[in-house]
């Protein structure tokens, strides 16, 4: 039985959602036209988490819904992917973020609400204090793990350091798989789950943002643990086609999520191989993709 799919996810309800500039600097998928509408775009990103909620618990799909609280403010907060992972053994790992507006994210408090929820919470590891060193690894952001084969999938950046990535590996039993991207305008691609998602047996992948003397071990590594590599473009990866997430139903079924605009991006082809694994589930998150930079997958931290 495969590990991959996420069985169950947390999502964190925006209190002050908009667009962040600390984060921007590292994010080009971030936009910051209009951004000064900022109730507006609060409001709107409330309104596009709860239809999206709804629209998953709709499909079979077990999502525990938490809240932000309301100060401090934090513009991140429904990205709760980048700042906790959760393991099968019990372990709950804590990361060091990048930019400080978003260290204020980490909560013991939810660790406590989701223990509750009857999540397993045995021992928590805290990464954070690489922060004071300026390295950080921001979760599954960051690192696209297969907890099947035991391999982290992770392109550097400023986000990604390898050290800290070193000491996650050693801890956690994964081997590296260690490569880089670029966007269209050649700066380094902010996070690694932007430009691939991992499923049980298919992988998404931006492949033309890996240089090609590295391209070749990336998809070798997919393709020797039994994965159907599916490209996706540049301009797919801007319209967030490789930010999606496997999770299971009730029923046990595979439902690939994502949003929108990374559904609408798909060729008919992407679609048929894609479906002949996973139902394609969408949900619409523009404002949240647009100010926030990030995605569905962004949004969604499997906890189980």
């Amino acid at each position: 039985m495969s590990k991959q799919a996420a069985k169950r996810i947390m999502m964190m309800r925006p209190k002050h959602f908009g667009f962040d500039p600390s984060t921007a600097r590292s994010n080009s998928f971030q936009s910051k036209d209009g951004a000064n509408e900022t109730t507006t775009i609060a409001n709107k990103a409330k309104i596009e988490f709860d239809e999206a909620v709804n629209k998953l618990r709709s499909e079979g799909i077990n999502v525990i819904a938490l809240d932000d609280t309301d100060s401090p403010k934090k513009p991140n907060a429904v990205f709760p992917n980048n700042w906790v992972s959760f393991h099968d053994d019990g372990r709950v790992l804590l990361y060091p973020m990048m930019t400080e507006s978003r260290r204020t994210e980490r909560r013991d408090d939810v660790l406590e609400q989701l223990a509750n929820e009857g999540i397993k919470v045995k021992e928590v590891i805290d990464f954070s204090d690489f922060e004071a060193e300026d390295k950080f690894l921001e979760s599954t952001g960051s690192v696209v793990l297969d907890y099947d084969h035991k391999l982290a999938y992770a392109c550097l950046s400023t986000r990604t350091h390898p050290e800290v990535l070193q000491k996650f590996c050693e801890l956690m039993g994964f081997e590296q798989v260690v490569f880089e991207a670029f966007n269209k305008t050649n700066e380094a691609i902010y996070h690694t789950n932007v430009l691939m998602c991992l499923a049980a047996k298919y992988a998404i992948i931006c492949t033309d943002a890996i240089p090609l003397d590295q391209r070749k071990d990336v998809i070798t590594a997919l393709e020797r643990t039994g994965h159907e590599v599916v490209a996706i473009t540049m301009e797919q990866m801007y319209a967030f086609a490789g930010n999606m997430l496997e999770v299971l139903n009730e029923q046990g079924e595979s439902v690939l999520v994502m949003s929108e605009s990374a559904m609408e991006s798909l060729s008919e082809d992407q679609i048929a191989s894609l479906s002949q694994y996973s139902k394609l589930l969408s949900v619409s998150i523009p404002t949240i993709e647009k100010f926030g930079g990030g995605s569905v997958r962004c949004m969604m931290c499997k906890v189980e």
